[in-house]
């Protein structure tokens, strides 16, 4: 049973669009738009029929109104559907308290049911917090964005998580789909065009969009934010100085001088609490500053990265790289605001 052979020329696969109340309208209705692209655009179909016939599905039919409160029309009924192919859950808005388990007990069983009977179950963003509540990415892995990883890795530690990673695709027959951050959606639905209409065909989806391959991964966007929920006041005091202080010389020595702690003790305390060592730690706090100046300034390379504490230029860059996956001059272009939207 496996999603990974090409449907062209044959039958249409089933497509089931959940809609909870969760759902986010914009990747609802764009995974609905450029899963459909090739018939909306009249692209040229390889085999002529289209790869895809997408419903729009939910716990009852018409009107459900949405996060943002915009209603979306729920066009079949999950007790009306008894096999399906493709299941695709958008992304979902997480309150202030979290997702909360539990809330849709037929919508998991009918997922779970759709997967024994050979659906590959896909998820967009944070959609993956209603798909994991199936089991079937335990011992899997996936990917969620990178605001709510914590959150998730909380709620189901049995599901190995990447956020940096723009799309994970797992299990035995790579029937198990997970996009990252927001928009990473676009790669995601890409990606089953490619597999069910052809790479040519996706190429001209992406390009009447002026959709992109996020190909430099999720690292760029992720902000660094220490760990503070540790309970370890020694170290948080340690975390606090640092913050304003981490582009002076040894930043870590200081720091074990000021907590009156053995360098050992001081070190082993500081990566259990932080998930990082105390080197490490200064780093990420470095290569943060980095990317607000090189969004925000127009300071070279080279001066910023004195500022933040290294002297040595090229091992900046390289260390700048290896963190973000980008060159700070490709950071630059990328993120900075176009000179057209100043004010």
């Amino acid at each position: 049973m496996v999603r990974q052979s090409s449907h062209i020329g044959s039958r249409p696969l089933q497509v089931g669009l959940v809609a909870v109340p969760d759902a986010v309208i914009s990747t609802l209705a764009g995974i609905y738009d450029v899963l459909n692209g090739a018939s909306i655009m009249g692209l040229p179909i390889p085999g002529s029929t289209p790869p895809f016939r997408i419903k729009i599905i939910g716990e009852k039919t018409g009107p459900l109104p949405l996060a943002s409160g915009v209603p979306i029309e729920v066009q079949r009924s999950i007790d009306d559907i008894p096999a399906c192919d493709i299941v695709i859950v958008p992304s979902v808005l997480l309150k202030s308290s979290g997702w909360e388990k539990g809330r849709y007990p037929r919508l998991v069983d009918w997922l779970q049911r759709m997967h024994a009977g050979g659906a590959r179950l896909c998820s967009a963003c944070s959609g993956i917090f209603l798909l994991a509540e199936t089991g079937a990415f335990d011992g899997r892995e996936a990917t969620v964005h990178f605001g709510y990883a914590r959150q998730f890795a909380a709620l189901y530690p049995a599901v190995t998580i990447h956020p940096e990673r723009v799309l994970v695709i797992s299990g035995r027959h790579e029937d198990l789909v997970s996009s990252g951050a927001s928009a990473t959606w676009h790669d995601m639905v890409l990606y089953l065009i490619a597999q069910h209409a052809g790479s040519t065909t996706a190429q001209e989806v992406a390009r009447m969009f002026a959709l992109q391959w996020h190909q430099d991964g999720l690292a760029p966007y992720i902000v660094f934010e220490g760990r503070s929920d540790h309970g370890d006041g020694e170290i948080q005091s340690a975390q606090t100085w640092l913050s304003g202080h981490f582009s002076l010389a040894n930043p870590v020595e200081e720091m074990i001088k000021r907590s009156k702690l053995a360098e050992r003790t001081f070190k082993r305390r500081f990566t259990a609490a932080t998930g990082l060592s105390p080197i490490v730690y200064v780093q990420r706090l470095r290569i943060e500053d980095a990317k607000r100046r090189l969004e925000r300034t127009e300071m070279s390379v080279d001066e910023i990265s004195w500022r933040v504490g290294y002297e040595d230029a090229a091992f900046f860059r390289r260390l700048f790289k290896r963190t973000t996956g980008m060159a700070p001059g490709a950071y630059r272009k990328r993120f900075r605001i176009p000179d057209f939207a100043r004010t």
